[in-house]
């Protein structure tokens, strides 16, 4: 079984391990022990604040973890509010109108402007599957845990959550972006820097890069052609997220020029359709048969999240093997929030 739990104080080995598969342009989980270190401490502590009564800058980390091994083979999280302790930076597609009356001139000059717009709304972040695992609906389990635990704790979130999406870049680390644009300010390659952000020095940024608005016509065409792109490994993810609600709107990373898509959480698929059922342990006539339904208990510290199958869920009540139940840490008659994995539409 695959469950979905925080990640623990002990499992610093198994997330380097996971990390050190994710490859250039995946800055929020680097194989780097001080930095893993950092986020399992700042995970623990968010998930150990019971009394929080609104967004700050928490980090959540779930992770997967196959139950037959007990090895972790993947990563999702949140982020209460960003740019609270350090610049959160991206760019805006916007335009920019020149026009002359008597020369009969008027051109749409698109535009990236810098900008902190995102500043103190909540991310998802973190998403990562290890490649062996990238089947039986796991890589929707462990984006989709996410929604359970923001419809169950909603004061920790605010009203409009966004997630940044991984660019275009090769094999090598190259990302056509950073070569037309960012390497002509920081004079260093697009690796090198994606780990100073990594690492939390974003403030060069601000220094070095044009506060102006950069006009697109002026860069390569391959790097025009990346904008508002993801990655090729990230392609499955944003679709996930766009079935959920998630919409581009026009900002992309200043790095590699991948999407920014933001939902506001009431419109969030799983969020708006989600609801509670009191547990019943038994067997299960439809137990792998039938509809997938993502289902997690509504504790805090203790959070699990899990996959089941179903062919009928009555509204108020859910009948939980004994090896689901024990996966969700739930007792009979412990309440539990389910919905289905995908829209019936």
């Amino acid at each position: 079984m695959m469950i979905i739990r925080p990640i623990q104080e002990h499992e610093i080995e198994q997330l380097y391990k996971l990390a050190e598969k994710t490859g250039v342009g995946f800055t929020s989980l680097i194989p780097n022990h001080e930095i893993l270190e950092q986020k399992i401490q700042a995970s623990v502590q968010a998930f150990e604040q019971a009394d929080l009564k609104e967004p700050t800058n928490e980090s959540y980390l779930f992770v997967m973890e196959d139950t037959e091994t007990g090895e972790l083979v993947g990563t999702s999280g949140l982020l209460g509010a960003v740019g609270l302790d350090e610049p959160f930076y991206s760019y805006h597609l916007g335009n920019l109108v020149h026009s002359s009356r008597e020369l009969s001139v008027h051109n749409i000059m698109p535009t990236l402007v810098l900008n902190n717009d995102y500043t103190g709304f909540s991310e998802l972040c973190t998403l990562f599957l290890d490649e062996g695992y990238r089947h039986s609906k796991n890589g929707q389990l462990l984006s989709k845990c996410r929604f359970m635990f923001l419809a169950q704790f909603p004061e920790r979130f605010t009203e409009k959550v966004f997630a940044e999406m991984r660019g275009v870049c090769d094999e090598n680390g190259r990302s056509p972006l950073w070569e037309s644009l960012g390497r002509h300010f920081f004079s260093i390659d697009f690796k090198k820097a994606d780990e100073m952000t990594s690492l939390g020095g974003k403030q060069f940024i601000a220094e070095l890069m044009p506060n102006n608005p950069v006009y697109v016509s002026l860069l390569s065409d391959e790097a025009k052609d990346v904008l508002g792109k993801v990655h090729e490994k990230t392609a499955p993810a944003r679709r996930l997220l766009e079935q959920e609600g998630f919409r581009f709107e026009n900002y992309v990373d200043i790095f590699d020029g991948g999407p920014t898509i933001e939902a506001r959480v009431q419109d969030i698929r799983a969020v708006r359709n989600s609801r509670l059922a009191i547990v019943n342990i038994g067997q299960s006539k439809s137990a792998q048969e039938g509809e997938f339904y993502v289902v997690s208990n509504l504790k805090l510290k203790d959070f699990r999240c899990i996959l089941i199958q179903r062919t009928n869920v009555p509204g108020s009540s859910i009948t939980l093997t004994e090896e689901e139940a024990r996966g969700l840490c739930v007792e009979n008659n412990d309440t539990v929030r389910l919905v289905e994995l995908s829209s019936r539409r």
